[in-house]
């Protein structure tokens, strides 16, 4: 008799400890469910030292997308190098405005002190054919296309933290549900050892539930795995060599807009890719026609004194030069810079062309994964729960087997994972989008779940 009661008192603490991990469970599906896609916060007070600075402080103070990409734009590397071309090319405009020097001569003519003849000269070259307009204006387009360069740069670094950003959320969500996996295998594992002690199942159902157990504290392992490299290329694009544990401010499950593929291609126009074709349109054509003025000879005007000490009289020097186009009048420079300029606006339409077709893809790509992530949300989840939950209460009842519990609860932590890089799936595809377009995207709406 008191075996007995002790073996009900076992079975009841096993059973209240399955309904805690399945309460636990429960409760992260209903925090991932639910949230807005906009993550774009009002920046911190605070400075990306004091934000970044330890773990600490980094514990204290969660990390939004908006400070993230705050961030990136004042440390990342790439942007920072894209800003010294910038500056560069300021070298330049300011080269390319200044005249050409002056030349002073000087000649002598035989050594004898008697009858020797000694001229000062100054030279001044005049440039003509418009050059110095020509060779301004080429270099003001290069600092054009230098900026759209930077522009380029900084969106492709946005929407890298962006996918970045949510590839660590949608980590720690994988990592929360692989805990929780192992958790509740663990407590499986216990209550089939005790029912095997007690001789209500087989021994070969707790060999079963050790390797399950096993299996889920491997993918434990590759999921904190995952959540590590995530944060390491997360603060790599924040300009740390080193990632730096820290909460995130935000849901995995906050999906992007999905916004029309009408709107999205009026916008392909302005993107910083042909933006910047543009711009190399328009230098190659001020470049032609620096190589066109240069088909004008220039001037040099020559303005001196002779003295001879023979006669011990000064004489004044004046003279003109310019040299005759008749060999060399620039035709090679010319043609070449011609033909750089109809390969600078054949490359801006493929540019155009291929923009129109990639962000046709991204769009069906994000489309397409939202509706997946809608009807996991919809039906798969909620349906492979409710099979696990069924099976739970029937195999502590005795109505199930623990191999069909274990194909249930195999079944919803599989259904979960497949939402979860469902959603890391749509946030790629929409920082695809804004990389492409620069941002442009309508990218602080959501997209709504019913």
């Amino acid at each position: 008799m008191l075996k007995g009661n002790h073996g009900n008192k076992g079975q009841r603490a096993a059973r209240g400890h399955k309904k805690f991990a399945l309460a636990t469970v429960a409760a992260t599906i209903l925090l991932g469910t639910t949230g807005a896609w906009s993550q774009v916060m009002a920046p911190s007070m605070q400075s990306p030292q004091s934000v970044l600075g330890t773990t600490s402080v980094l514990s204290a103070t969660p990390l939004s997308l908006a400070r993230a990409i705050e961030l990136a734009m004042e440390s990342n590397p790439e942007v920072a190098a894209a800003t010294r071309q910038v500056e560069a090319s300021e070298g330049q405009v300011i080269q390319g405005r200044v005249r050409p020097n002056p030349e002073l001569a000087y000649s002598l003519e035989d050594t004898r002190s008697q009858t020797r003849t000694q001229s000062w000269q100054l030279n001044l070259p005049i440039e003509l054919g418009g050059k110095r307009a020509a060779r301004t204006k080429a270099a003001e387009k290069a600092r054009e296309q230098a900026l759209a360069q930077l522009a380029d740069v900084r969106a492709t670094v946005r929407a890298n933290v962006v996918a970045a950003f949510f590839d660590v959320l949608t980590a720690q969500e994988r990592l929360a549900l692989a805990k929780d996996s192992s958790a509740l295998a663990k407590s499986s594992t216990d209550a089939v050892a005790k029912r095997v002690a007690a001789g209500k199942v087989s021994p070969v159902e707790e060999t079963k539930a050790r390797v399950a157990e096993s299996g889920i504290r491997v993918e434990l392992s590759q999921a904190a795995s995952e959540e590590r490299n995530a944060l390491t290329r997360l603060n790599a694009l924040l300009g740390r060599t080193t990632a730096v544990a820290g909460a995130l401010e935000g849901k995995a499950d906050d999906l992007p807009t999905l916004p029309t593929l009408m709107d999205l291609q009026s916008l392909v126009d302005s993107s910083p890719a042909v933006v910047l074709a543009k711009v190399e349109v328009e230098r190659r054509r001020a470049l032609t026609e620096v190589e066109r003025s240069k088909r004008v000879p220039d001037v040099t005007v020559s303005a001196g004194v002779q003295r001879a000490n023979e006669t011990q009289r000064n004489v004044l020097l004046l003279g003109i030069s310019m040299p005759l186009p008749l060999f060399d009048r620039n035709q090679g420079n010319l043609l070449e810079a011609l033909k750089l300029e109809d390969k600078a606006q054949d490359e801006l339409q493929a540019i155009t062309v291929r923009l129109r077709s990639e962000v046709a893809q991204a769009h069906d790509r994000l489309s397409t994964i939202a509706n997946e992530v809608q009807a996991l949300q919809a039906d798969v989840l909620p349906g492979s729960k409710s099979a696990y939950d069924a099976a739970t209460i029937g195999f502590e009842n005795g109505k199930f087997s623990f191999l069909e519990v274990l194909d249930a609860q195999r079944t919803y932590f599989t259904a979960k994972s497949q939402y979860l890089k469902a959603l890391a799936e749509a946030h790629r595809a929409a920082a695809e989008i804004d990389r492409l377009l620069g941002g442009a995207s309508p990218a602080d709406q959501t997209i709504t779940h019913n």
